[in-house]
């Protein structure tokens, strides 16, 4: 040990100094059990040991790197999945547009949409025939048809005399049979007469093709609606709406937004008929009893125009129309449409 010989003012060596407050040089101590010797060790060891412990020993936070760093990756691997989803998903739904084939086709599910569309486009050309044209329908049908059936039938079932004309055809409805067959049914008016065309159509790798005769079904059967008991009509009510609804109406046909504003509730738009039609007369009119709100029915008599001037046609409408009492005498219209009902079965 040295000693620091004391100054005579009462201060100790420089060198007794520092060692006593660890600022020199530190005391080397004897490797512990399994530690290497720093004189045998490789010095290159030495120094990298003593940059890992200064690395985490260190003042100033240098340990928050390291769980921002993880955030930071969590956070680019959740924006590049969701990139990579998103591709894709909108590449698989926007797929079965590209081809030929449906997505119910591909799925093993009947293509409904596809069969409908293309049963009316065969009911188009299956519902005309005339002998002038039987060559070009011939043609036509072999398009919806296998070449098997275009061979042995190529009129499918008509004898080329006649003349049928289609006026107007929809999709009523479809029947199907499994992932390969089903039934279209066709709404047409054909000759002036309404009648249903039974279309089979089988479906394979998203491909159509109508594979038999179509049948020839009747028009669906009207219904006899029960008979409403007749309901009392607010006879006071009725006749101020009488004396109101004219105006109202003629307002309603020139579709005059200032003149039409004048008869509606408060916070109601309305836009009219634009000069379409032009006010007749009201043929009946229903009120039921109730408070300061009524849903009452109206049959309209519309004069047609035609440039603007009436043509002399007219024609007979009804209306549902809820109206609104304010002060006990005025009516005002809050909502007008189509009426399930007419006045006359009241």
């Amino acid at each position: 040990m040295v000693r620091g010989p004391k100054s005579g003012n009462g201060t100790q060596s420089p060198v007794y100094y520092l060692g006593s407050t660890g600022l020199g040089l530190p005391r080397p101590r004897p490797p512990a059990l399994g530690e290497a010797d720093p004189l045998t060790s490789d010095p290159m060891d030495v120094e990298a040991d003593l940059r890992a412990d200064e690395g985490w020993g260190g003042a100033g936070g240098r340990w928050l790197l390291w769980p921002l760093r993880v955030l930071l990756w969590a956070a680019l691997l959740i924006i590049a999945f969701r990139g990579v989803t998103a591709i894709v998903f909108s590449h698989s739904s926007a797929s079965p547009a590209a081809g030929t084939g449906s997505a119910t086709a591909k799925s093993g599910q009947f293509p409904v949409a596809l069969a409908e569309a293309y049963a009316a486009e065969f009911g188009r050309v299956y519902l005309n025939f005339n002998p002038q044209d039987q060559g070009l329908r011939e043609q036509q049908l072999a398009e919806f048809v296998p070449a098997s059936i275009a061979a042995a039938q190529p009129d499918l079932g008509w004898n080329g005399v006649g003349q049928l004309s289609l006026q107007s055809e929809q999709v009523a409805g479809i029947a199907v049979q499994g992932p390969q067959h089903a039934v279209v049914t066709l709404l047409a008016l054909v000759n002036g007469q309404l009648m249903e065309l039974g279309v089979p159509v089988a479906a394979s790798g998203g491909s159509v093709v109508v594979d038999g005769d179509p049948a020839w079904l009747p028009a669906p059967a009207p219904i006899a609606l029960p008979s409403p008991a007749p309901g009392r009509s607010d006879l006071t009510a009725q006749s101020q709406l009488m004396n109101e609804l004219p105006a109202f109406f003629q307002a309603y046909a020139s579709g005059d937004s200032a003149a039409l504003n004048r008869f509606l509730a408060p916070g109601v738009r309305m836009t009219g008929l634009a000069g379409t039609m032009a006010f007749d007369s009201i043929a009946g009119l229903h009120v039921p009893p109730g408070g300061a709100t009524r849903q009452i029915t109206v049959s309209v008599i519309w004069q047609l125009l035609s440039e603007g001037v009436p043509s002399g046609a007219k024609l007979q409408v009804t209306y549902s129309m809820s109206v609104l009492q304010q002060s006990g005498v005025k009516w005002y219209v809050k909502e007008i449409s189509a009426s399930t009902e007419a006045v006359g079965a009241q």
